[in-house]
Parts: C-alpha cells; structure tokens; sequence
C-alpha cells in the first residue's frame, strides 16, 4: 500500500494554523478576568479549535479542514460587526484559504482509503 504523501502548501497552512491558535489562545488567555464568565473562557478556547485543526489536518483528518473553514467563516461574521474592511480582508482569506485547501491533491490527502478486502 503506498503512503499519501501531504501536499507541501498543506503543512505550511496547517502549522500556519496552529502558530495561529496557539499565539491568539495565548494572548486571549491573559486577558482573562476573574471572576470568570462565559465570554472571558469561550474566546481562548474558540482559539484553541484552529490549533486542533491544524494538528488534524496534518493527520489527513476531513473535518479538520471543514472546521478551519468554518471557524474563518465564523470571523468572517464577527468583523463585518466590526468595519466593512475587516470583513473584506476576512472574505478574501476565506476564498483564498478554501481554494488552497480544496486542490485536487489536498483532497487526495484527505480522501479515505478502504482497506483492501482479503
């Protein structure tokens, strides 16, 4: 049975993403205040979810790729509340992120392979 290889731009955003997620929960983490609410523990723990992605989608996990998108599309919402721009920039890395991660090789990473019957 051969081995996948992993696209090269796949593991550059992967690790891309889990700098990301890692630097974003270290930063939100210290802004925690005490007491704590719901609001101060769910933004560094939104943060961890791109960090797990990443480290997933380096296993050649589906959803991991799914829930990057999603928790950029979800960005995508909170800045438009922000400024238009923000919003925009969201946008374009939206797009230019999905089209990365929807390359004809990316989706051989992660296509499932069944194992061959005996």
């Amino acid at each position: 049975m051969a081995m996948k290889v992993r696209p090269l731009h796949l593991t550059v955003l992967s690790w891309l993403l889990i700098a990301l997620g890692a630097v974003e929960f270290a930063v939100h983490a210290v802004k925690i205040r005490w007491p704590l609410t719901a609001d101060g523990v769910g933004v560094p723990l939104f943060e961890l979810v791109i960090l797990v992605c990443g480290v997933y989608m380096l296993r050649g996990q589906p959803w991991a790729r799914w829930g990057a998108l999603a928790w950029i599309g979800f960005h995508i919402i909170v800045s438009s509340l922000h400024s238009v721009q923000a919003a925009i920039v969201h946008g374009l890395l939206f797009l230019v992120l999905a089209w990365l991660m929807f390359q004809p090789e990316v989706n051989a990473w992660f296509r499932r392979e069944e194992p061959a019957a005996r």
